[in-house]
This record gives structure tokens, C-alpha cells and sequence, in this order.
């Protein structure tokens, strides 16, 4: 059966504790954390929008209780009951289900006896910058941790996005003549290595600007900070943004976070940044 005979729908999961939104620690270790996202839920439906290719998308909440489904359970109630699949495609290493107990080979069999045929897809493996390495989101997010955005962005097909609200900060930026647009960023979203890179900044129903962006902790001025800083100087822009909803685009990596011994030359290496950021946007490689 082919899938553009069907109405499509897309399943996905919505974890019941919310959105985390205190700024995130630099701290890079995920030893004893789940995987960050490279997407919230609002991107990821938008994402799909915007293929066309989706009529529904059915978000469910993940909690406690969903945890311990077991996996016949979740085949038998929602795919089989109450969506009547007729054909569900899944990555073949997909799992599922309490103690990730169900797979490929489960949907099949399930559903030889339930009405629905099972497609597993394979990993497609890159064809340029990272040849023979797998299209996956832990590629996606080793590249990001790495500071290789332009690396993310052939994976993704578009830049690696942030958002948050535009937050109140201690004006440093405006008193060393580069006022930023501090973004508060969820703990659970995916950022960069702490550095400075080019990109994109935009507020709901705005265009995309250019913008030089810092990642990390400021260590000239605070040399034990945590609190990793999300903060957008947006080129040719003089307005209040305070409290806006933005969208942070990475597109280059410029340099990674530098400590300066005085003000003037960070100053001095802030222009320089701000020119390259100009640079690529007229090779026409700092645009969406």
C-alpha cells in the first residue's frame, strides 16, 4: 500500500513535566542526562507543516504511566483502535514500549494479525562534509556540542534554531558598544560549544537579521560563571526587544570564547567579529 494513499499522521511525545526554562549550565557531560533536543515541540510540529506531506499530527503525553506501556499495549489501543493504521513507518532501529521491548519485528507480526504492513528505514549515510557518517540526531547533536554548525545544518537541511524570550541582563553588551539581545534558552534544547559564531536572529513575524552570536560564559568579566549565556548582536538594529519571543539561527562557527586581558581588546576582537559575520552574509553564506 502506498503512504500518499492514506491520510498521514505523525505520532509524537510530549513530556507531562513541560518545558524546562532556566538558562542551561555550560557544562557539556550528558553521563547521567537524557539526550538534549534539537527541536522544541512547536518547531518540531512546524517542521512538519512545512514538508506538506503530514494531514495530523497526534502529540501524546509521555508520564509515568505511558513509561510502563507495554509495547503490544500501545499497538493494540492506539495504532490498531483508535488511529486503524494501515501502515506504519518507522526507523528500523526503532523501539518502543516498556523496557524499549517492542521493534520492527513486533509491529510486523502485530500487524499481520491487526490489518497494518510495517516499513523499516534504513540510516542514509551522508554524501558530502561527513561522507559515509548516518543521518541521525546523535550525529546532529555531536556536531552542535562541537561547535560545527555548518556541519549540523547539511544534516538538518537548515541551520540549528533556539528559541526563548529576549530576558534583561546587566547591559554589559550596550556599555562596550555591542547591545545584545540575551535569549533564554530552555536547559533541554541543544546549544553549540561555548564560542561566537554568525547567524540569524528574529522576533515573531519579523524578518531573519544578521547577527554575531556568543555562546558561553563571558570569561573576561565572570571567571567561574555556570550560567551559559545565549546573547545575539543584531547588525544594523537599534529598538527594544525586551521580553520578545526570538529565533536564534547558528550558520559559522567565528572563534571559540576567549578571555582578554583588557576590555579594548575584546572590544577590538568584537569588531572583527561583526565584519565577519558581514563577510559571509555577502558570500551569501550567513542567510537562512
Amino acid at each position: 500500500m502506498s503512504i500518499w494513499a492514506i491520510r498521514r499522521c505523525c505520532v509524537s511525545y510530549e513530556s507531562s513535566r513541560g518545558p524546562a526554562t532556566s538558562p542551561p549550565r555550560c557544562s557539556r557531560s550528558t553521563a547521567t542526562r537524557p539526550p538534549k533536543l534539537l527541536t522544541t515541540l512547536e518547531q518540531k510540529i512546524e517542521l512538519l507543516e512545512a514538508t506538506g506531506d503530514v494531514d495530523e499530527c497526534l502529540v501524546l503525553p509521555f508520564d509515568a504511566a505511558r513509561s510502563k506501556e507495554p509495547a503490544e499495549q500501545f499497538v493494540e489501543e492506539l495504532l490498531a483502535s483508535a488511529l486503524r493504521a494501515r501502515l506504519v513507518v518507522v526507523g528500523a532501529d526503532f523501539h518502543f514500549g516498556y523496557r524499549r521491548h517492542g521493534d520492527v519485528p513486533l509491529l510486523q507480526r502485530m500487524g499481520a494479525e491487526l490489518g497494518f504492513e510495517t516499513i523499516g528505514l534504513g540510516l542514509v549515510a551522508a554524501l558530502d562534509r561527513d561522507a559515509g557518517a548516518p543521518f541521525s540526531s546523535t550525529r546532529i547533536r555531536e556536531l552542535i556540542a562541537a561547535g560545527d554548525v555548518a556541519g549540523a545544518a547539511a544534516m538538518l537541511g537548515r541551520p540549528h534554531e533556539v528559541r526563548g524570550p529576549v530576558e534583561r541582563g546587566d547591559a554589559r553588551g550596550r556599555l562596550l558598544g555591542f547591545p545584545t539581545a540575551n535569549v533564554s534558552v530552555p536547559e533541554n534544547i541543544c546549544l553549540p560549544a561555548d564560542g561566537v559564531y554568525a547567524g540569524t536572529f528574529a522576533v515573531a513575524g519579523g524578518a531573519p537579521r544578521l547577527a554575531a552570536i556568543s555562546v558561553g560564559r563571558r570569561p573576561t568579566f565572570y571567571a567561574e560563571a555556570g550560567r551559559c549565556l545565549v546573547e545575539a548582536y543584531v547588525l544594523d538594529f537599534d529598538g527594544d526587544l525586551y521580553d520578545e519571543p526570538a529565533r536564534v539561527r547558528f550558520t559559522h562557527r567565528l572563534r571559540g570564547q576567549e578571555r582578554f586581558d583588557a576590555v579594548d581588546d575584546l572590544i577590538a576582537q568584537m569588531h572583527l567579529d561583526v565584519e565577519r559575520v558581514r563577510e559571509l552574509a555577502r558570500r551569501g553564506e550567513a542567510k537562512e
